[in-house]
């Protein structure tokens, strides 16, 4: 038998500060950036604002959905949270901001980070998620604002490719655990696909915000004149409601148009009217849908912008790939007026949550 050394004083204190340390060291990488510890103060937070993806730098450059609310909003905190792609940027007032990346599974990922992260207390806070899309020509124009009632995912889905479309289908689509594209859904999985959000609270932000003044311009005026037989397109840029329908694959064309509007009907059994497209807003909310399942967040006090770049769908006329060619590589044709749309119409919601705070903190606004 092997006989294990005696130590004297002097190594026994040099094995304990040694354990000591290694011990350290551990709950500090397990703790890492942003996640608080226990007894620390968490910043109660009055206003979450999500964006979905910045050009380059939050500040100074050229500007994607983030930056203007960083420096108009003065966001000037910039602290990691583990997990999100960018860093969360902080004011003075209760408001803190999150760019969350692009796409339902970078929005969702980012989310749940924030959610996790104990610095901060969100079970009181208002969420806005403020970017911008692509809209429906029937019912907007180029730079309008557009608050949804619905959310309703594009990407769950039975698909046939569109050269083996059956006759009798309008489109290639089909809900999961049916064979028929409009047939109701077996399995209806609402927390997959169809979020609704809070109509009271949405109707609110539309009451307080539909006559915000929203940038116009020559180039988007020549646009939008092209969409004869489509008079809320060759209206100058407006506040209204309509729904969100959000997948990942950026897609264009009148077809599409056609299955977006069918979709969302289908998935909100009438109750909702297809707007705008966008990628993240499924993922965030399956997100914030989790996190209020644990007492994270509220997700009864969820608000969702969003801005029309460009339309959905080519005027009469133009092909579908001519179209998407005109607005690819970002070149959307109303780009920079729905960003500072974005900002117009979503900061009056923002100031007069942080006004009311007094009020709202415990009750939601009503229009």
């Amino acid at each position: 038998m092997k006989l294990i050394p005696s130590l004297n004083s002097a190594q026994v204190g040099r094995a304990w500060l040694l354990a000591s340390l290694v011990l350290s060291l551990t709950s500090c990488a397990t703790r890492g950036p942003g996640a608080g510890t226990a007894g620390e103060a968490r910043i109660p937070v009055k206003v979450v604002i999500v964006t979905l993806f910045e050009v380059d730098e939050d500040t100074g450059d050229k500007p994607g959905e983030f930056q203007y609310w960083v420096e108009r909003e003065h966001l000037v905190g910039k602290h990691p949270v583990i997990g999100a792609w960018r860093p969360v940027r902080e004011g003075t007032n209760g408001v803190i901001g999150i760019c969350t990346g692009m796409g339902n599974i970078r929005s969702a990922a980012s989310i749940t980070a924030l959610g996790l992260d104990a610095r901060y207390d969100l079970s009181k806070a208002y969420w806005l998620v403020a970017g911008i899309s692509g809209i429906d020509p029937a019912d907007g124009t180029l730079g309008s604002a557009v608050w949804a009632e619905h959310i309703v995912d594009g990407d769950l889905a039975h698909e046939i490719d569109a050269r083996e479309i059956p006759a009798s289908w309008p489109d290639g689509y089909a809900p999961l655990g049916t064979a028929e594209p409009a047939a109701a859904p077996a399995v209806r999985r609402p927390e997959q696909v169809h979020y609704p959000l809070n109509p009271t609270l949405a109707r609110w932000a539309y009451s307080l915000t539909q006559n915000t003044p929203l940038p116009d311009d020559e180039k988007m005026q020549f646009n939008r004149a092209r969409y004869t037989g489509f008079p809320n397109a060759q209206r100058p840029p407006f506040v209204l409601l309509g729904d969100n329908l959000a997948g990942s694959t950026f897609w264009h064309g009148q077809r599409m148009n056609a299955w977006a509007n069918r979709w969302v009907a289908l998935w909100t059994e009438g109750r909702g009217n297809y707007v705008t497209t966008a990628m993240e807003e499924s993922g965030t909310m399956q997100a914030l849908t989790w996190l209020a399942r644990d007492g994270k967040v509220d997700a009864s006090r969820v608000l969702v912008l969003r801005t029309a770049s460009n339309f959905d769908m080519p005027p009469p006329g133009l092909e579908a790939a001519a179209s998407l060619a005109e607005e690819n590589g970002g070149a959307y044709s109303a780009f920079i007026p729905s960003l500072e749309s974005a900002h117009r119409v979503g900061s009056r919601v923002v100031h007069e949550l942080v006004r009311g705070w007094k009020q709202f903190e415990q009750t939601p606004p009503k229009p």
